[in-house]
């Protein structure tokens, strides 16, 4: 009987086959597939770079002081060219839309006088910047309504005292 165990059991083992590992279909090896997919890969990286690095980034927005310190420089090459009563309103309307821009006040529609009582009740402003800008627009409205005979020095000078205005009252160096 145990040599009819023996016999039995093999028969049994040789019934029985070990597992066969797993037959490799492909045609392409994979390390020929980790290398297309890494150079797909790199590809689309590096087109995504390159048109974020062309689109324009973004610009800070300008601060409403520097707006119209660039507008009266662009005003400064015209004074020559510009009649005294049309430069005047040009320089006006640039420290108007500065101080609306700068200080919230809405003087874009008032007259000189009523701009100016606007700014006696603001309390940003120095003495210095009111009798300054008071000197601006009296000699504005001598242009604009009065009309004074201003000459281009008459223009040159109410190019300095805004510009002194924007840049906070302070003394310019000469020009």
């Amino acid at each position: 009987m145990t040599m009819s165990i023996l016999f039995m059991s093999i028969l049994a083992a040789e019934e029985f086959h070990d597992i066969a590992p797993p037959v490799d279909y492909s045609l392409i090896p994979p390390w020929v597939i980790f290398a297309g997919t890494f150079l797909a890969l790199t590809i689309v990286g590096l087109v995504i770079w390159l048109i974020a690095k062309q689109r324009p980034r973004p610009q800070s927005p300008q601060l409403p002081r520097d707006r119209a310190l660039e507008a009266l420089e662009r005003i400064r090459d015209q004074i020559d060219r510009l009649n005294p009563y049309q430069f005047s309103i040009r320089v006006s309307d640039i420290l108007r839309r500065y101080v609306t821009e700068q200080h919230g006040l809405p003087v874009m529609r008032q007259t000189s006088v009523e701009f100016l009582n606007a700014l006696t009740r603001a309390p940003e402003f120095s003495a210095d910047e009111k009798s300054l800008l008071e000197d601006f627009l009296t000699r504005c409205d001598l242009i604009k309504f009065a009309r004074y005979e201003a000459t281009s020095a008459d223009s040159q000078l109410l190019l300095e005292e805004a510009t002194r205005f924007v840049k906070g009252g302070q003394q310019l160096a000469t020009v």
